[in-house]
């Protein structure tokens, strides 16, 4: 039982290196392809038993090619999706940018009230802030004036000019109050604004 397959092994492996010498040959012998109808037919009459494999050959081809035009098939599908999605995609950006401005104009009049609010706030606080600097050079120059021993003031005029220094201060302390309302008042102006950001 056992030398019948040792004679269709050595059968089959001297029909591999014939097709292979063929093959070869006819690869060497001529520019042009030789005729696989040919070559099958002289394989399977030198090995009869050799159908099964180009049978199973075919099978296997068939089915690469299956794979392939399948393969085909999606990546045209899929990439006519991927264009349709872009441009639905670019429709999409330019329908919310539109929407998005139009949201975004609801709030410009509060915008544009707060921030001309702000602007005539910080003006008017900077405004006292050279005000109150300017005070206080001519509060410290009365001060030296007042301390200075040996200014020939008559009891009246250093009476009138501390008085003077009196209300300079008044005014000093008014201006200090006011400019820590005005602070609070643009601190509050720009967190405003920024709460109403869109």
């Amino acid at each position: 039982m056992e030398q019948p397959r040792i004679h269709v092994l050595g059968t089959g492996l001297w029909c591999l290196r014939r097709l292979a010498m063929i093959l070869l040959a006819a690869g060497l012998a001529s520019c042009a392809p030789a005729n696989r109808d040919d070559l099958i037919k002289e394989v399977l009459k030198a090995d009869p038993e050799f159908s099964t494999v180009l049978e199973k050959h075919r099978e296997l081809s068939s089915r690469i090619e299956t794979a392939k035009r399948e393969l085909e098939l999606k990546r045209g599908t899929i990439e006519r999706s991927i264009a349709q999605l872009r441009k639905d995609l670019s429709a999409a950006a330019a329908s919310t940018n539109t929407k998005t401005s139009e949201i975004k104009s609801r709030m410009g009049s509060d915008i544009q009230r707060l921030t001309m609010a702000l602007s005539m706030s910080s003006d008017e606080l900077r405004a006292k802030r050279i005000q109150r600097a300017s005070l206080g050079r001519s509060i410290a120059q009365l001060r030296k004036a007042l301390n200075n021993k040996d200014a020939a003031w008559t009891p009246e005029e250093r009476a009138r000019q501390q008085a003077q220094l009196d209300e300079m201060l008044k005014d000093t302390a008014r201006l200090d109050g006011e400019m820590i309302g005005l602070k609070q008042h643009v601190r509050l102006l720009k967190i405003k604004l920024l709460l109403i950001k869109l």
